[in-house]
């Protein structure tokens, strides 16, 4: 297979308050250089929907998944998450969960698929956090478990914050394994326990990064034997990230990404990558790191 499926939809932005520090423009500024610079086409492309509630709540609390939805939720949990509510940061976030649904069974079916959103993995049963307010990889793994497409899968949680949201659901159950690897000294500063955590130091590099992914990776892999791998693919690690404290470069984050899909790829495990975190006032230079992810999959992918 060379034409992975990409998944993208314009209700991945919406609106927010001028000079707010969450870079809505970012999905939609993605999918148009994936396409300038060829590499995808038109053809490639996925638009996903929104999921029902009932999905939503395989994983989240029924009160919270309605007041959430309905704009009832609380003023101190509407802070936690970080955004401003409104009907169409809703529409939004349902349809990016939409989106990580679709991906993960584009890559069942096909062996990789790509979103062009997702990874809100600070997002807890009852509350969000941290910018998340569903969370769309338990969400996505909850659904193809109840639809019995797999039953097992393994989280490779590459964003600079902990998979805090991922770490919690998953907690007692032994059909998903969380893997976390990152910024130790980073938000959130209360970190849940995932099934293998590695804290990384502040100002970690390309070279020393890679050396742990490679040492931990292959070996959980072989181990697991998972039905399907969840990539979060956050570029926060950059060395220019606002929230990030590592300093990974653009050659370095690639070489992450190819690493990660080189590896699903060899064992023959599916992979649904999204593009996870990412902050950074050049806009361009945000959207080209988000694009490695997709880069490097067309390089692995490609005879």
């Amino acid at each position: 297979m060379t034409d992975f499926p990409v998944v993208y939809h314009p209700d991945y932005v919406t609106p927010l308050p001028d000079g707010h520090r969450f870079p809505m423009p970012k999905f939609q500024l993605l999918k148009e250089l994936l396409l300038r610079d060829r590499v995808i086409h038109p053809n490639q492309i996925y638009q996903p929907g929104a999921p029902p509630r009932e999905w939503l709540m395989l994983v989240h609390d029924a009160g919270y998944v309605r007041d959430y939805c309905e704009g009832t939720l609380d003023s101190k949990a509407q802070r936690r998450i970080g955004l401003p509510w409104s009907e169409g940061l809703v529409r939004r976030t349902c349809t990016a969960v939409g989106g990580t649904i679709l991906t993960a069974k584009l890559a069942l079916q096909q062996g990789i698929a790509c979103n062009t959103a997702g990874g809100t993995h600070h997002a807890f049963p009852s509350y969000g956090s941290g910018f998340c307010i569903f969370n769309d990889l338990a969400i996505a793994l909850k659904v193809l478990q109840a639809q019995k497409l797999i039953r097992t899968a393994l989280i490779v949680d590459l964003d600079v914050h902990q998979g805090d949201g991922n770490a919690f659901i998953f907690q007692h159950d032994q059909s998903v394994f969380t893997f976390s690897m990152h910024c130790g000294v980073n938000f959130p500063g209360r970190k849940q326990q995932s099934d293998l955590d590695v804290p990384l130091a502040e100002g970690m590099g390309d070279e020393d990064y890679l050396a742990v992914l490679r040492f931990h990776l292959p070996a959980l892999l072989t181990r697991l034997q998972p039905d399907i791998v969840l990539y979060d693919a956050g570029v926060d690690v950059h060395k220019d990230d606002r929230l990030g404290k590592l300093a990974l470069t653009d050659g370095g984050i690639y070489e992450r990404d190819r690493t990660v899909l080189q590896a699903c790829k060899t064992g023959g495990y599916p992979v649904c990558c999204v593009i996870g975190g990412g902050y950074c006032e050049d806009m361009d230079a945000l959207i080209y790191r988000h694009s490695l992810l997709h880069r490097a999959t067309k390089a692995v992918w490609t005879p």
